[in-house]
């Protein structure tokens, strides 16, 4: 979406400093200084060369981070075969599903390289080198400096660096910074962007469970879809074209058919997404009483909608499919993580910390010049709350509330266009908004979303200060009486933004006037006005919070300098550590490490929304037709659990032994530990994980589909 409004609020704080063999994600580059003796005395046999290397292939060159770091995912072929969660792959496998063709339902399996599914827009990245460069990025910083000054100064020292480093290589170079700006990354990547769908099991595998399930152990789910990589003949990224040929990376990994054992090592390479470990008492309140509490309302009405919509056809159900995923996912997410924050007292452990913090910083005149005053601005950027309040409402209600105020602001450069009066302009906007419209009402459903906006107009005006109601919201109030059902459905019987083909005969001929009479397009622009408002008010009440993070940081840091820490996870390449094994989710009940086929039959319920299964599934397990990928015990293992720590973005994830061999695919977080993203929970977090037997048995004894079998390295 094109607009001129853009909001990155981020708030960030605490770490568990004392880090276990499970707790921690971790820098690869640095695995060989911080971590690989203690992986080494759990049970991994490999060097820090092995799993990191910019001079030799190694691990980090098999995984790869899927669409920029939202997920991420393996490769397991010399031919660019890519491994990833079904629940990854969704989007993909909805857009190419159709009533005659319902891949959601039935699955897909691309038997010759030809049948293989093209994915405009999908992109795997790989990679190529990390190097800390904090010295040169802050050559020219000074304390003294303002913190305008120092950030210019950051920003001018990291464009050099990422100038020189990409040269003339066609590589991605971008500087991050860590630990809240007190460390400094460059990251140098390669993208491919012709990636094709080749293979996902029917929905009652790959999302077996279904919302009922999600988050939760025990699980039985086949989670995982596959795609291919393609390059140019010179093995460069290319754009998709018939003459592309299968990537050959320079590491894939090989699969182990042994299984897993209690107390067996497990590493999982991937891209977490972001964590905020530093966050303070108060910044974790904020996120419970605001950031949760709003997103579970706003999306609870939401979802009601569109599952209605879902349930009366065949088609809508496929329609909605994965926006309904989406918005769910982290719905159930913020129910969770408020009751794990609850359970485990975060809230009183931060303070213990910042206690702790304090007397540290009391301690020498030095310190209390430096880090004196920083818990006191972050608390103070949280005295005020209605311009917060406010903005997570927008978010929610407002931006991804009703599809058609998303959609309509794409219109806003052909409106400036028209204001121009420059024809070619105008034809470029017209014919860009033009190609999006198959896309888009392919998958939408007018009367749906005039439900939704009517609902979550309504509780935007209910919970925010007047200050920030837009304008058209008193239109609202007198012509319609405060009736936001009755204006939503005069919105949508008047927009042009609501029906395809009143959209296209706007474009055929487009007019400044038509847009400045379309209710869609005032509704959207008077939103962004109020935006910009919000914005400007987050940034008075939040003035001196980035500085605060920083010194609060390399206070901690430096409080516990003899201890090894890492920094927050933020869609970089890092590494995680444990063992599998199960645990103990409340008094008298223990959770067991791996569960079998046998709980899609105690489990399935035929023709249920989230257990239904394939007969032919039930049929092979009551047959014991399990092949090679029977565990030792005769039975075919389904997920495991293992003490890693991963968040969103690790999905897709793989799962590594001692040796180098993959051995599930992580998938997702245990219902318990919800408050992992926040403060890591050592007895109760759990990586949920499909065991690759599974995914294997799927792939070749369910669907047929040997040949990918035969392109794998099978470790025996």
């Amino acid at each position: 979406m094109k607009n001129s409004f853009v909001v990155f609020f981020v708030f960030v704080f605490f770490l568990n400093l004392n880090a276990k063999a499970d707790e921690g994600m971790w820098l690869p580059s640095l695995v060989g200084k911080l971590n690989i003796q203690k992986m080494n005395s759990i049970g991994c046999n490999l060097t820090a060369e092995q799993i990191y290397s910019i001079n030799h292939s190694s691990l980090k060159d098999a995984v790869v981070a899927l669409d920029r770091g939202s997920c991420t995912a393996e490769l397991i072929s010399a031919d660019g075969l890519l491994l990833t969660n079904h629940h990854c792959g969704f989007g993909e496998i909805q857009a190419h599903s159709s009533v005659q063709h319902d891949y959601l339902k039935d699955g897909f399996w691309a038997m010759k390289r030809e049948e293989e599914l093209s994915n405009p827009g999908k992109t795997v990245t790989f990679l190529i080198s990390m190097e800390d460069v904090t010295e040169q990025v802050m050559k020219e910083v000074t304390d003294s400096m303002d913190e305008n000054t120092r950030i210019t100064k950051i920003r001018e020292a990291g464009a050099k660096i990422e100038k020189e480093a990409k040269g003339e290589t066609g590589y991605e170079t971008r500087v991050r910074s860590l630990f809240e700006s007190n460390k400094y990354f460059l990251f140098v990547s390669q993208t491919f962007n012709d990636i094709r769908l080749v293979g996902a099991p029917p929905q009652s595998i790959g999302k077996f469970g279904g919302e009922t399930d999600n988050w939760m152990w025990p699980r039985h789910t086949g989670d995982f879809s596959m795609f291919r990589v393609y390059c140019g003949p010179d093995g460069k990224p290319a754009e998709y074209s018939k003459d592309n040929v299968p990537y050959h990376p320079k590491h894939f990994l090989p699969i182990s058919l042994k299984g897993v054992e209690k107390n067996s090592f497990s590493m999982v390479m991937g891209y977490p997404g972001t964590t905020t470990r530093y966050r303070t008492s108060n910044e974790v309140k904020y996120t419970m009483d605001v950031v949760n509490e709003i997103r579970i309302t706003a999306r609870e009405s939401k979802l009601n909608i569109i599952r209605d919509f879902m349930a009366t056809s065949q088609k809508a159900r496929i329609q909605y499919a994965s926006k309904f995923a989406r918005s769910s996912n982290y719905y159930k997410y913020s129910i969770g993580q408020n009751k794990g924050l609850t359970a485990l007292n975060v809230i009183g452990k931060k303070q213990a910390i910042e206690n702790d913090f304090l007397k540290w910083v009391n301690e020498k005149p030095e310190r209390k010049a430096k880090y004196g005053s920083a818990l006191d601005s972050i608390n103070a950027a949280f005295k005020s709350r209605e311009e917060k309040i406010a903005f997570q409402y927008a978010r929610e209600a407002l931006l991804s509330g009703a599809e058609i105020f998303a959609f309509t602001a794409e219109a806003s450069s052909l409106y400036e266009a028209l204001k121009g009066n420059d024809k070619t302009k105008i034809d470029a906007a017209a014919e860009e908004l033009r190609s999006s419209l198959g896309e888009y009402f392919k998958d939408y459903d007018a009367n749906t979303d005039q439900k939704v906006a009517g609902a979550l107009l309504k509780l935007y005006a209910t919970k925010v200060n007047p200050r920030y109601i837009p304008g058209f919201f008193q239109e609202i109030g007198s012509k319609y009486k405060g009736n936001f059902d009755a204006y939503a459905q005069k919105l949508f019987e008047k927009s042009i933004f609501a029906d395809q083909a009143k959209l296209e005969s706007f474009l055929n001929k487009p007019s400044r006037k038509a847009l400045d009479k379309d209710m869609a397009f005032n509704a959207m622009r008077s939103i962004f006005i109020t935006l910009n408002v919000i914005s400007q008010d987050l940034g008075n009440t939040t003035d001196g919070l980035d500085k605060a993070r920083r010194l609060f940081v390399a206070g901690l840091n430096e409080m516990n300098k003899d201890k090894s820490v890492y920094p927050d996870a933020n869609s970089t390449m890092r590494l995680t550590y444990g063992i599998v094994d199960g645990y103990v989710p409340h008094d008298a009940t223990y959770y067991d490490y791996f569960t079998t086929l046998k709980g899609y039959e105690e489990k399935g319920i035929p023709g249920d929304v989230d257990f239904d299964f394939p007969q032919k599934l039930v049929d092979m397990y009551k047959a014991k037709d399990f092949g090679q990928y029977a565990d030792k015990d005769g039975t075919l293992h389904t997920c495991f659990t293992s003490n890693n720590d991963i968040t969103g973005g690790n999905s897709g994830s793989p799962v590594i032994n001692g040796d180098g061999e993959l051995i599930g695919i992580a998938f997702d977080g245990n219902w318990e530990a919800m408050s992992g993203d926040i403060a890591f929970e050592p007895e109760l977090q759990k990586c949920i994980n499909v065991d690759i037997r599974f995914v294997l048995w799927t792939i070749d004894k369910f669907a047929g589909a040997s040949h990918l079998i035969d392109e794998m390295k099978l470790i025996r």
